[in-house]
């Protein structure tokens, strides 16, 4: 019988938890917004759909670092532990350190805050106060599913990523049939549009990163994933095929029944869609409000789900409050740590103004992710690195990740410098330092152990 240690959480979790995760988390609230920027930027319904395709394609390279790493390192933490395994436990401390602190609690309140949102649609009287206490009570339902069961968990998640999946199979599966000829990837430009040629399908390309991030969210919870070695690979690829065909059949519905100028004019593209479909047409406020409602419950069920595994991963090698590493007895989850985040969280929900101060430490959310590709520099001239799965291409997959996530952080950089590079200063001023308090803390219980 095997026997597993207090702190040690269980392999419960198959392939399809893998890609309800990956695509959980990428699918969110974005792509509501994102086809209008993509459109202003690409400039014509031709190149809005192949900034999408290419994009997609350009983010698969991404999937197979971390299907690559993940079976490697089939443990519960992900970033953290391939930095940790490349040799740098500051980097490693700083990336938990970031991510507890600045970017995990942060996303959780701001998509409890968005799912409030779209509820007032149906329920206009409440406002204020009482939509921050509805927001705090989805919070506490998924921290609830999420704590009781880890393969109770997966299986909701995996049931409610296909639900976020079915409306938009809806919208393209009615698109189809009622496309226009004279609109259909037409490469009529943008009346006043700056750029033209291939300067707008970049443009337009790098509009759409953002809509592909988060594809490598299963990995930090590799630990709990059965028959990692191939379930991880396996699940990650599909997660990049099935987000790829999703918003590439979306944009090309969407270049068939409206004009580019439309898209880019508009402040919520899908609803626009939405409306010119027979049958919806109607109701295409109400069908879009229930759909984003939906699609972001899916995101915030995947970030309760993985996201407190880093400090979990963290403080079962005393590089965190040793508390975070508890497991329940009963439940075998990481608890402690699943708590305090959501905890957090709700604080946020009700500090707005610093949760949207906290989302300026997105550019070194995005450092993390570029330091994460390079580490495949480091493991492949070690000959102890023996991974299950290898990616194709070898080390051109993680340069091609790395100039794909630097465009994030060009756009970052562009829209507020000032504040992320604070942000950066801070995160590693803060960091660095504890990380060390740690370290001498944990050398000094060493030496009087063995003593």
């Amino acid at each position: 019988m095997e026997t597993k240690t207090k702190n040690e959480l269980g392999r419960k979790l198959g392939v399809w938890a893998v890609i309800a995760l990956g695509v959980g988390t990428t699918v969110g609230s974005g792509i509501f917004s994102s086809l209008s920027e993509v459109a202003n930027a690409a400039g014509s319904s031709l190149f809005l759909f192949l900034a999408f395709i290419i994009g997609g394609l350009l983010q698969i390279p991404a999937n197979f670092c971390y299907a690559e790493l993940a079976s490697a390192f089939p443990e519960d933490g992900g970033q953290y532990v391939y930095f940790r395994e490349a040799g740098s436990r500051p980097l490693a401390f700083l990336c938990g350190w970031i991510s507890f602190w600045a970017t995990d609690p942060p996303s959780i309140s701001i998509m409890a805050l968005a799912i409030v949102n779209h509820l007032a649609f149906f329920l206009p009287a409440i406002h204020g106060i009482v939509l921050k206490l509805v927001a705090v009570v989805f919070v506490l339902i998924f921290m609830a599913i999420h704590l009781r069961s880890v393969e109770r968990g997966g299986a909701f998640q995996t049931i409610i990523t296909a639900l976020k999946i079915l409306p938009f199979a809806l919208i393209i599966g009615i698109g189809l049939f009622h496309l226009r000829g004279d609109l259909l990837l037409s490469p009529a430009r943008l009346s006043g549009a700056a750029s033209g040629g291939i300067a707008a399908l970049i443009a337009g390309i790098a509009s759409t990163t953002w809509s592909y991030d988060g594809m490598g969210a299963p990995c930090y919870m590799s630990g709990e994933i059965k028959n990692p070695q191939k379930n991880m690979p396996l699940g990650l690829i599909l997660t990049a095929i099935v987000v790829l065909v999703l918003y590439g059949g979306l944009t090309f519905v969407a270049s068939g029944m409206l004009t580019v100028g439309e898209l880019a004019a508009s402040d919520a593209p899908i609803a626009l869609l939405a409306s010119k479909l027979p049958g919806i047409g109607n109701f295409a406020g109400t069908a879009v409000a229930i759909m984003a409602i939906i699609v972001v419950m899916g995101s915030l069920s995947s970030c309760i789900m993985y996201q407190p595994r880093i400090e979990y991963a963290m403080a079962k090698d005393n590089l965190f409050f040793k508390s975070f590493a508890k497991v329940h007895p009963k439940y075998e989850t990481p608890y402690f740590s699943i708590i305090v985040q959501c905890a957090v969280a709700i604080i946020l929900i009700f500090a707005t103004s610093l949760s949207d101060l906290l989302g300026y430490f997105t550019m070194v959310a995005l450092l993390k992710n570029v330091a994460t590709f390079c580490t495949l520099f480091v493991f492949h001239r070690r000959k102890d690195y023996n991974p299950a799965y290898r990616m194709p291409g070898g080390l051109i997959m993680p340069i091609i990740a790395s100039v794909m996530t630097l465009t994030l952080i060009w756009g970052e950089l562009t829209y507020a410098p000032i504040p992320a590079i604070i942000c950066a200063v801070i995160a590693v001023g803060t960091g660095l330092p504890a990380f060390y308090l740690w370290d001498r803390k944990n050398k000094k219980e060493n030496g009087e152990a063995k003593a």
